[in-house]
Parts: C-alpha cells; sequence; structure tokens
C-alpha cells in the first residue's frame, strides 16, 4: 500500500474542511507528504539521500496545531504516532525514554498491516469458518468416497449426507440456525501467565528491546476450555481464527518495518517543554538531556523493536509547541537544526471563531445538532448568537488565559448545558437560538470574573 497520492492543493483542500486559516502550516504539511510520494519515485541511488525535511509548529494553544496532526493523519496511509515531548525524561530518569515513540510507531505499522492482510483474506476466511460450523452442526465431513459420520453405520450408508450438510449450509446462511447453541474450543483467559501481569503493570517493560512474552511464551502452553456459544457468535470466532491462520505475519512485520522506515511519521507536540536549558533543580533538569536524547533519533539511528531494528533515517518529524515562555532559540541548536521549516501560526481573531462554528464539516454547532436530533429535538443556531458566543469567547481569552478555540467549547456548553438537560422531555420540539438565549445563559458568569475562571 503507497503513501497518499493527493497533490498539495487537495491536501490543503482536504485540511480545510475542518480547520479554519493557518494556511502556511497547511501548505507545509502538504509539501512534507507529498514529498513522501516523490522521494519513492526518484533513481534508487538518490532515495537514500533524500531526507525529510523536518517540520516545527510554532503558535499559541487552541490556534489548530494538534488538529492539523489528527487531520493529517486520515490523509496519510502511513503509519502516524502523534506523542508529547513533555512525557519523555532523559536516559536514567524515571519515565519514557524517547526511543519508546519509535517503538510505538513500528507497533502501529504492524497493527496497521495486519488489519490490511485481515480484509484481504476475509473471504477464505469466512468459508473455511462456515466448514467448521457445519462441522459442529452435522459432523465432519467425511473422506472423499468414505460418506457419513465416523461410528454412524445408518449414516454411512446413507446417500444424502452431502445434501444434508448443504441443507444446514443454507439454513446458516440464512441466519436460521444462529440462535442454535454449538460447543466451540475457546482459549482460556482466567489465568494470566505471571510475566503478562508484570508487562500490564508497566514500569517500563514495554521499553525492554527483547519482548519478555515473545521469550516466554513458547514455554506456557495455551490453555483452552470447551463453552456453547450460539451459531452467529460462533461464527465470527471462528472466522477471526481462520484469518490468522492465513495471514503470513513474517510478511506482515516486514511490511510494516518498511512502512515505517520509509513512510512514518512522527507529531512531537509540545516540544517547548523540553526547551529550558539545564541549571536547576527539579523537573527542569532533564530538559536538555531529552533534547540530546530526541537528537540520534531525528537525525537517523537505528531503534531495536521487538519486531527487530528500525531505522529512523526517513521518518518525518513534526515538532508543534506554543513557545509562551520559551522560544524555539531555546533548543539546542542541533535540534533545531533538524527542523528547518518552520511555520508560526498565527492566534484566532473572533472573526475566525464565527467561521470555526459555521464553516467544518465537524463544527461544534454541528455536534450539538446531530445530538439533540437523537433525542428528536431540532436545534437552530442564529446567526447573532453565534457572533454572539464568539465576542465572549475572545473576551474571555483577553480576560484570562488564551486557549484559542477550546474556550468556544465552554461557552457553548455553558449555553446549552440546560438544553442538553431537559432534550429528553423535549420530544418534536424546535429551539432557536438567538442572541438574547446566549446572553441570558452568560450574562451573571461574564458579570463575575472570579466565577468566569472557573466555569469559562
Amino acid at each position: 500500500m503507497t503513501e497518499t497520492m493527493f497533490t498539495p492543493r487537495e491536501i490543503v483542500g482536504e485540511l480545510n474542511r475542518y480547520i479554519v486559516g493557518q494556511q502556511d502550516a497547511k501548505r507545509a504539511v502538504a509539501i512534507a507528504l507529498r514529498n513522501r510520494w516523490r522521494r519513492q519515485r526518484v533513481p534508487k541511488e538518490l532515495q537514500d539521500e533524500i531526507l525529510p525535511k523536518n517540520i516545527l509548529l510554532v503558535g499559541p494553544t487552541g490556534v489548530g496545531k494538534t488538529e492539523i496532526a489528527r487531520r493529517l493523519a486520515r490523509l496519510a496511509s502511513a503509519p502516524f504516532l502523534k506523542v508529547e515531548a513533555s512525557k519523555f525524561t532523559e536516559v536514567g530518569y524515571v519515565g519514557r525514554d524517547v526511543e519508546s515513540m519509535v517503538r510505538d510507531l513500528t507497533q502501529i505499522a504492524v497493527t496497521m498491516v495486519r488489519e490490511e492482510e485481515t480484509e484481504a483474506v476475509q473471504v477464505r476466511a469466512a468459508q473455511a469458518a462456515e466448514e467448521r460450523l457445519l462441522d459442529l452442526l452435522v459432523g465432519p465431513k467425511p473422506p472423499s468416497g468414505q460418506p457419513g459420520r465416523p461410528g454412524f453405520e445408518e449414516q454411512a450408508e446413507a446417500p444424502d449426507a452431502g445434501a444434508t450438510r448443504e441443507k444446514f449450509r443454507q439454513k446458516l446462511r440464512a441466519g436460521e440456525l444462529d440462535d442454535r447453541a454449538v460447543p466451540l474450543q475457546t482459549a482460556d483467559r482466567s489465568a494470566m501467565p505471571v510475566f503478562e501481569i508484570f508487562s500490564s503493570a508497566g514500569g517500563g517493560m514495554e521499553e525492554m528491546d527483547v519482548n519478555v512474552k515473545d521469550m516466554l511464551g513458547n514455554l506456557f502452553p495455551k490453555r483452552t476450555r470447551e463453552r456453547r456459544v450460539k451459531v452467529g457468535e460462533a461464527r465470527e470466532i471462528l472466522q477471526k481464527e481462520e484469518a490468522q491462520k492465513l495471514i503470513d505475519m513474517e510478511r506482515v512485520v516486514k511490511v510494516a518495518l518498511e512502512r515505517v522506515q520509509q513512510n512514518g511519521i512522527i507529531f512531537l507536540d509540545e516540544i517547548d517543554k523540553v526547551a529550558g536549558r539545564e541549571g536547576g533543580h527539579g523537573p527542569d533538569v532533564s530538559r536538555e538531556g531529552v533534547q540530546r536524547d530526541l537528537l540520534p533519533v531525528v537525525e537517523g539511528t537505528s531503534v531495536n523493536t521487538k519486531h527487530g531494528p528500525v531505522r529512523t533515517d526517513h521518518i518525518l518529524f513534526i515538532a508543534a509547541g506554543a513557545f509562551h515562555v520559551s522560544k524555539p532559540s531555546d533548543l539546542i541548536p542541533e535540534l533545531q537544526g533538524r527542523f528547518p521549516i518552520r511555520v508560526e501560526l498565527t492566534s484566532l481573531t473572533q472573526g475566525d471563531f464565527v467561521r470555526i462554528l459555521k464553516e467544518p464539516e465537524n463544527s461544534l454547532i454541528k455536534q450539538y445538532q446531530a445530538m439533540l436530533a437523537t433525542e428528536q429535538v431540532e436545534l437552530e443556531v442564529a446567526d447573532d448568537a453565534i457572533a454572539e458566543v464568539c465576542e465572549v469567547a475572545e473576551q474571555m481569552n483577553a480576560r484570562l488565559e488564551n486557549i484559542g478555540a477550546r474556550r468556544l467549547i465552554t461557552v457553548l456548553e455553558r449555553v446549552l448545558d440546560q438544553l442538553s438537560f431537559d432534550a429528553t422531555e423535549m420530544q418534536g420540539k424546535k429551539v432557536v437560538i438567538d442572541r438574547e438565549f446566549v446572553k441570558n445563559r452568560l450574562t451573571d458568569v461574564i458579570a463575575d470574573e472570579d466565577l468566569s475562571r472557573f466555569i469559562l
């Protein structure tokens, strides 16, 4: 499966459906995504020389940095991981090391390829599952030239044993047998091996280069137990089992590793949280250490994963940060140099807020309308109400901390919370939200600055 063939203009067009403004950032990620496709089509001797142009998105919170990453993930038919840089600690400190993001990305790729392969074998898996179900319902299919069920002489002599099986097959396909119970051998999950308990408990077990479960798994035979399940459920269980048998996991891993190394994308959020320099005590002390640990991964190194070593030379890194306290120049020079494309995202205006509520296909108002429609309540929000909500959001951002478009969520929730509560008793009604409705819901909160700090 190759990476997206969208042109840069098409990528920006797709992002425009969900994100208002920030055209510079959209153009940068669109070019970067298209360059992955271009690189795969240059002469082989040049491919290794063309390194990804990593991107640094700089801008206040709530202006669309993370949303751009989320939408990019859906556009790119490539392994994608979003991770917060603030979760990492320098090697030697308690916490996750930076190489864990490459291991996580690899696991995402393996899961992605396995799902693709599973989808490809569904028809064959369904056929095999059907035969196993018929075995459970009417007995195993006799070998060629030996009709009937072993041990049933009268059936062995019956010429219509195959006809009986076909009759049950038709009933099975018609769903007439879905409620019948059949005995089925399923995995016994009541006894979890000790190493699985350790692994699920955390404590850095997932960071080990050698996977303990893989190493010890063969020492513990798989335990099964027989239980009676309905045919409908049994069909799903058996189809999954048959699909797993048809998948070549060695090939899945090979394709996944190649996809990570050639097409992988890591969105490194909150990069500004590790931009401070050493020189103090407490949590700040390891910030420069985290940057130095990040450097080889971004530059290109080999990271050991449970599926094999992964080269990071051609993984695209998109870093983002608000840089309220620090600035991009506070990053160590070597790391700055690995993010040659720097894009500044602008703060959102009241006009942007209006567009955010009206234009995107997933706008907040459309979400509220869809949710209330489930209660048979029709919601209409007038333009003057939208303008009032946006004006209040801008005022609150100016008076309190500026959290960008996220303020719209808190304001709208305050406006519509009573309606959301009463909706179950308003079936069949139409509710129109206008400016006066908004003012009545927000007057007390806006007037009391202390209260607005907690509510808005």
